[in-house]
């Protein structure tokens, strides 16, 4: 037997599709066979599965694990929870790996597989050999066993296990995704006053669509705060493995902030280590990393390919401007929303003033959204290649780290390929206007001298 997946599911940190389009039922259960026998390679015999809220995540959850234990592989249930808690529970259930079913933040009819094995994300060139091994019927036969774990109260008591902070106001919005019910359990260990919204699983998201990120999504949170007058407010995206904060006066804490604050406490344990964050991040970040005495590395954009530069560099955390927030000090190194928002707290506590105050310490500087323009995916990476090539011959001072960030009098811009859309990313960071609109123009010319027209894609 064989199997052919949709090329366009088969993304570079993730399998996702749009269910009854790209995404069936028939390559859950695919991915469980051939999934399963990547394992059984490796000598893994036993693996976690957890779901997200989404409507079909149960139906795609049931083909995966009958693949799963068609291929000889014991599967161990964790049910409905943040994609967090399917990692904790690879490190903490006798198990060898995990497959997280969730379509993150993407809108409803979205889903897909977040996998594990032996200590490592499965990605990049793993997910192109694993669509080639199903299309091949590389497959081991066995009888695997299905059990239950039920790991949420175990996860949360990890999540508060050695926090040390006092309590603070704070209005939290988990968007009716996946980790509701496990921030219901951690408001109740945490000290201070909650007010909590859309914690109930909805996977039709009623009330807004899932991703911090966006700012229209926090409107909900900011309007709590400002009616409580909290202290600060915390949301997550629909699979809680990434954050978005605002402060007493309803403004954004942007994920390179939130790293700039996180920072302090985990430099004064290890004087001197190396924190990353992502190519996107603002210079302000690299700039206070270095003040507070830490090594800064600016590093590739994706969830995968930053925990892969933290295992390379024991960097005890990490960041990106997405709200992935990466601890390896006190914790087990991947990306957890609500571990991120109980050392957030932790960290605005010893910090001895708000996070408001701390919001108003931070230099004030103009810098764009991520912006995207829409280009062919054959000219996608060719359109990079054909800027960096320019700017290296004009003398341009340019980091290559993914894409091509150049910096100048005005601050920097940045221009790269999205790994997981046909798009280009754009973003620049100037003191004032003036910079600012002097780096769109530098942007603007690079991206005409390609053939790209500048027009902005849908989020």
């Amino acid at each position: 037997m064989t199997h052919s997946f949709d090329p366009t599911i088969l993304r570079e940190y993730d399998i996702r599709g749009i269910v009854g389009s790209t995404l069936h039922e028939a390559d859950a259960y695919a991915l469980g066979r051939t999934f399963g026998s990547l394992a059984r390679d490796e000598n893994v015999t036993r693996l976690a599965v957890g779901r997200d809220g989404r409507t079909h995540s149960q139906l795609l959850q049931d083909a995966l694990i009958r693949g799963l234990t068609e291929s000889g592989i014991d599967a161990v249930r964790i049910g409905m929870g943040p994609s967090p808690m399917l990692y904790f529970s690879t490190y903490e259930l006798d198990v060898g790996g995990g497959i997280q079913i969730t379509g993150s933040h993407n809108p409803a009819d979205y889903n897909g597989f977040k996998m594990l094995l032996n200590g490592r994300s499965v990605f990049g060139a793993e997910i192109k050999e694993l669509g080639r091994r199903a299309a091949a019927g590389e497959w081991h036969s066995g009888e695997g066993q299905v059990s239950d774990e039920d790991v949420m109260d175990r996860y949360v008591d990890r999540l508060v296990s050695d926090f040390s902070g006092n309590g603070f106001r704070i209005g939290w919005d988990a968007g009716n995704g996946a980790a509701g019910p496990a921030l219901e359990k951690l408001i109740q260990r945490l000290p201070g006053e909650h007010h909590t919204l859309y914690t109930n699983v909805d996977g039709a998201f009623p009330n807004h669509h899932p991703d911090p990120t966006v700012e229209k999504n926090l409107e909900d949170l900011k309007r709590l705060v400002a009616e409580k007058n909290l202290d600060l407010g915390i949301a997550f995206d629909g699979d809680g493995d990434r954050i978005g904060a605002v402060d007493g006066r309803g403004r954004v804490i942007w994920g390179d902030q939130l790293v700039s604050i996180l920072a302090v406490p985990v430099l004064k344990d290890n004087p001197g280590a190396p924190i990353i964050a992502d190519v996107k991040a603002s210079q302000m970040l690299f700039d206070r990393i270095a003040e507070l005495g830490g090594q800064p590395i600016m590093w590739k954009t994706g969830h995968s390919l930053i925990k892969s530069k933290m295992k390379e560099t024991g960097a005890p955390l990490a960041g990106e401007m997405s709200g992935h927030i990466f601890f390896k000090h006190r914790w087990y190194g991947f990306d957890d929303a609500l571990y991120a928002a109980v050392r957030l707290i932790e960290a605005v506590s010893q910090s001895g003033r708000s996070l408001t105050e701390l919001k108003d310490a931070m230099p004030e500087t103009l810098v764009t959204p991520e912006l995207r323009f829409p280009v062919d995916e054959s000219r996608k990476f060719a359109v990079i290649d054909e800027v960096l090539e320019r700017l290296s011959s004009n003398g341009a001072r340019v980091d290559r780290t993914d894409g091509a960030r150049v910096m100048n009098q005005h601050g920097w811009w940045l221009l790269r390929a999205s790994n997981t859309q046909d798009v280009l990313v754009a973003r620049a960071e100037a003191q004032d206007g003036a910079g600012l609109e002097a780096l769109m123009a530098e942007i603007d010319d690079q991206l005409a001298a390609s053939g790209i027209e500048r027009v902005e894609a849908d989020h």
